[in-house]
């Protein structure tokens, strides 16, 4: 299969000094949430094979996340941008494809109308933890693995999350108004363009240094979702080769880790 890579990153994180701190949150438009680019109709085809032939994979949720799904699905709707319209219980997305709201799960329903992949995170005994996911595109972790899972034990892996990261982002969450969503983005090189790339924790992560001719970058958005207690934590990614970033963004990225 043909890499589905977008023609330009619209923005280099690693450029901007307040995006390039971790964890690098700054406030969010509702207007920039969910975009529409030049890899929507290719992404959502995937997209939409994942879900029929992986679904196991790629959709869960734990017992009692059911009302905070129905609720972000109305988030979801209430902010599609132009491109889409509405038929009774039926979206039109860009590409055309129609979606029947009461024909999935709120949260499969919500997923199949927009780029992002989309977490649900929901208070238990002081942290949040991962109650519902549709994960199309992991970059490097599994859906089975994180599921009922706390931000803790979800970023155990990551050498950078220690107690005091951990602590930051977890008064991030406790503290998202409905009206100031929040957003970051990371960018990482990597060899494989796929965009679905599970891996268990316990998988070695195999790096090199200067392998990589594809950026992976993923624009995180944090919104409280109203008349819940959930916070959704959705996922736009973006893949695009190397040679399409300008010189001096490549220069920067010059001696990164490669992800193979």
């Amino acid at each position: 299969m043909d890499p589905i890579c977008q023609t330009t990153l619209p923005r280099l994180p690693w450029m901007q000094p307040a995006m390039a701190r971790l964890p690098g949150v700054q406030p969010l438009d509702w207007a920039d949430w969910l975009e529409v680019d030049d890899a929507f109709a290719a992404q959502m085809a995937l997209r939409e094979q994942l879900l029929a032939e992986r679904r196991a994979e790629v959709f869960a949720m734990t017992p009692g996340a059911e009302a905070a799904a129905a609720a972000f699905l109305a988030l979801v709707l209430d902010h599609l941008g132009p491109g889409y319209s509405r038929e009774g219980g039926v979206v039109i997305r860009p590409d055309g494809v129609r979606v029947a709201l009461d024909a999935e799960p709120p949260l499969v329903a919500a997923a199949r109308l927009v780029h992002e992949d989309l977490c649900l995170m929901q208070p238990r005994g002081g942290e949040h933890v991962l109650t519902g996911a549709v994960l199309c595109f992991p970059a490097s972790w599994t859906l089975a693995e994180k599921l009922g899972r706390p931000l803790t034990g979800i970023h155990a892996p990551v050498e950078v999350y220690d107690d005091g990261m951990a602590a930051r982002v977890q008064r991030l969450f406790d503290a998202i108004r409905p009206d100031c969503p929040l957003w970051r983005q990371n960018a990482l090189v990597y060899a494989d363009p796929a965009l679905h790339q599970p891996r268990k924790e316990a998988a070695p992560r195999r790096e090199k240094a200067g392998q990589g001719r594809y950026l992976r970058s993923e624009k995180q958005c944090l919104l409280r979702v109203p008349s819940s207690d959930a916070v959704a934590f959705t996922i736009h990614t973006y893949v695009v080769p190397l040679g399409a970033l300008p010189e001096d963004a490549r220069a920067r990225l010059t001696g990164a880790e490669t992800i193979t």
